[in-house]
C-alpha cells in the first residue's frame, strides 16, 4: 500500500478532515484514539501531508510529488514535528515539549501549516502535560497539533477538551478480512484477526510475524505447567527473554485463556470463546478446575497485566504467576 493511500475504512474520518481543510477551518488541536493497529497514525500523518501540500489534489488529497510531500517522504520536513518518548513505554519529559514550544515560537518556513504529533500522547507525565497545556491555549498561527492515544482517558481533561474528536474504531469483520485477503494473508487470517482484537494491521503483522504458532507454543507450556509436566522457572526464563512479542500481549492471551475457562465451565459453544481453536483443551481444564479460584487467578493476571507500566521486575511477575498457575491445578 502506497503511502499516499488510506485504508478502505478510514475514508469516513477522511471526509471529515476534508472539510475542514476545505472549509479553512482547521481546529488547533486533533486527538486520534481507538485500538491499536488499524492505522491512527496513518490517518493522522495523511491529515498532517495534506496541510504541509504545496499543491493539494482532490479538494485537499496530497499530491505526493512536490517539495513538501518529498520532504515529509524524507522525514525532513520543517514543519512537521514528531513528539515520541525516547524509549517505548517511557513518559514524553518535559524538555521534549519546551523544545516543541521553542519551534512553535518561530513562523512556518513555509507558507503552509505546521503540524505537531504526539504519540504516544498519553505518555506525557504531568509536567509535561501542564508545559504542553500552554501550547493548546496559545498554539501559533497556523499550527495544528495532532495527539494519537490509545488510552485518552489517562490524558488530563484540560488537554482532552481542548481537542476535537477523531473516534477510530476497529472496522467491519469482513472489511478486515476483504482487506488483509489483498494484503496477501490468507492463511489462518480469520484466527489472525482474533488474536488482533479485530485490527487489520495488527493481524498483518502477527501473520508476518508467526504470532499464531508462538501462540500455540505459549499455550501448550501453559497447559503442561498446569498438568506438573513442565518447570515454571525454565518457562518464565523463556517467555522473558524472546523478543517476538510484548509481555503485555502474552498476558492477555492468559487472561482470555482464563476467560474462556469460565465459558466453558459454563457449557458456552465456541462462537462465545476468544480462542475457539483451542475450545477442547480449555474444556477439559475447565472440569478440573475449581471455578472460584480460577476467578481470583483471572484477577491476578489483569492485576499484573496493569503493573507492567510500573519499575516491576518482569521476570518476578511472571515466575510468580506460573507459580500461582501451577498451584491452582490439582496434581
Amino acid at each position: 500500500m502506497g503511502k499516499l493511500t488510506l485504508y478502505p475504512w478510514q475514508e469516513q474520518h477522511w471526509h471529515r478532515l476534508r472539510s475542514y481543510i476545505q472549509q479553512n477551518r482547521i481546529p488547533q488541536a486533533l486527538l486520534f484514539s481507538g485500538p491499536a493497529g488499524q492505522g491512527r497514525r496513518h490517518l493522522a500523518e495523511y491529515y498532517a501531508r495534506a496541510l504541509l501540500c504545496h499543491a493539494p489534489q482532490d479538494e485537499g488529497t496530497p499530491c505526493g510529488a512536490c517539495s513538501a510531500c518529498k520532504l515529509f517522504d524524507g522525514g525532513t520536513h520543517p514543519d512537521f514535528i514528531a513528539v515520541e518518548p525516547d524509549e517505548p513505554g517511557k513518559a514524553i519529559g518535559i524538555d521534549k515539549v519546551r523544545q516543541l514550544i521553542g519551534k512553535l515560537a518561530l513562523k512556518p518556513q513555509y507558507h503552509a501549516y505546521r503540524v505537531a504529533i504526539f504519540q504516544p500522547a498519553d505518555a506525557l507525565n504531568t509536567a509535561s502535560a501542564n508545559a504542553f497545556l500552554k501550547c493548546l491555549e496559545e498554539p501559533g498561527e497556523r499550527t495544528c497539533l495532532l495527539l494519537i492515544s490509545e488510552q485518552p482517558a489517562r490524558l488530563p481533561a484540560t488537554i482532552r477538551s481542548r481537542c476535537q474528536k477523531i473516534v477510530c474504531e476497529i472496522p467491519e469483520r469482513d472489511a478486515a478480512l476483504r482487506w488483509l485477503h489483498g494484503a496477501g494473508v490468507r492463511e489462518q487470517a480469520e484466527l489472525l484477526l482474533d488474536l488482533a482484537g479485530g485490527a487489520p494491521l495488527l493481524a498483518k503483522q502477527y501473520a508476518e510475524t508467526g504470532i499464531a504458532a508462538l501462540r500455540q507454543e505459549y499455550f501448550q507450556a501453559w497447559l503442561q505447567i498446569g498438568e506438573g509436566k513442565a518447570d515454571w522457572l525454565a518457562v518464565a526464563e523463556r517467555w522473558h527473554k524472546q523478543e517476538q512479542i510484548e509481555l503485555n500481549v502474552v498476558l492477555a492471551w492468559l487472561a482470555s485463556w482464563l476467560a474462556d475457562i469460565v465459558k466453558c465451565a459454563y457449557r458456552a459453544d465456541s462462537a462465545h470463546l476468544a480462542n475457539p481453536d483451542l475450545k477442547n483443551s480449555l474444556q477439559g481444564v475447565a472440569e478440573r478446575l475449581e471455578l472460584q479460584r480460577v476467578y481470583r487467578f483471572y484477577d491476578r493476571v489483569l492485576t499484573a497485566k496493569a503493573q507492567l507500566a510500573t519499575q516491576l521486575n518482569q521476570q518476578l511477575m511472571l515466575e510468580q504467576l506460573l507459580i500461582d498457575w501451577s498451584q491452582l491445578n490439582p496434581h
